[in-house]
């Protein structure tokens, strides 16, 4: 499919051709939430922690005889019925990653891409490059193109002017090429691609 390609100033400057494989599938949102999920586990950070009744610094003697008191039989105040005691069953430091196979992953990718293309949100520029790292000049070109939340998708190399200048911009987030990812991709409201990344994006799966 022929799609138009637009300038940061917002002339037109031809047309692209998407290939179908990538851009055209009918969105399955089981794959797609498949890899969102395991994109926000892998991210988890996994150290929170608890003290259990081996670890807590009190005595382990027995707190009083075992017979005579009248009261329930105890031994160390490390339990954890007792105040300062250890936790019981508390959560321990551990990852939350979850293995997902590399061609679900893959596939999530494009269903995502195919998702924003068939909701027309996604806008190919012709390059990402900036005269100067002025934010303002910046943030007057995305009014343009009507780009109040966008994640932004340059080539593998992105011009230092305009991540410079794009970066105190609420809602808006660049990124080279090789780090498109499903959930930065439905997180925001446009997808903006540049012809290179475009190119990229073929190439890889191809």
């Amino acid at each position: 499919m022929d799609l138009t390609v637009t300038t940061l100033e917002g002339k037109d400057a031809g047309k692209v051709s998407l290939s179908d494989a990538i851009f055209g599938l009918e969105p399955r949102e089981d794959i797609i939430a498949r890899v969102v999920r395991w994109q926000l586990a892998k991210r988890q950070q996994g150290t929170h922690q608890t003290k259990t009744r081996g670890e807590v610094s009190r005595t382990g003697s027995k707190m009083y005889k075992q017979k005579g008191t009248g009261r329930a039989r105890h031994h160390s105040a490390r339990a954890p019925q007792f105040r300062g005691g250890g936790k019981a069953h508390g959560p321990v430091a551990r990852s939350h990653a979850h293995d997902l196979p590399k061609k679900l992953r893959a596939l999530g990718l494009r269903h995502a891409l195919s998702s924003k293309l068939k909701s027309e949100d996604v806008i190919i520029v012709d390059s990402l490059v900036a005269a100067d790292a002025k934010t303002k000049s910046l943030i007057g070109a995305f009014a343009g193109l009507g780009l109040t939340n966008a994640l932004i998708i340059g080539g593998a190399e992105l011009d230092n002017n305009f991540k410079l200048a794009a970066q105190n911009i609420p809602n808006v987030d660049v990124l080279p090429v090789q780090g498109i990812n499903v959930y930065d991709i439905l997180r925001r409201g446009k997808l903006v691609l540049s012809k290179d990344a475009v190119e990229a994006l073929e190439e890889r799966f191809k």
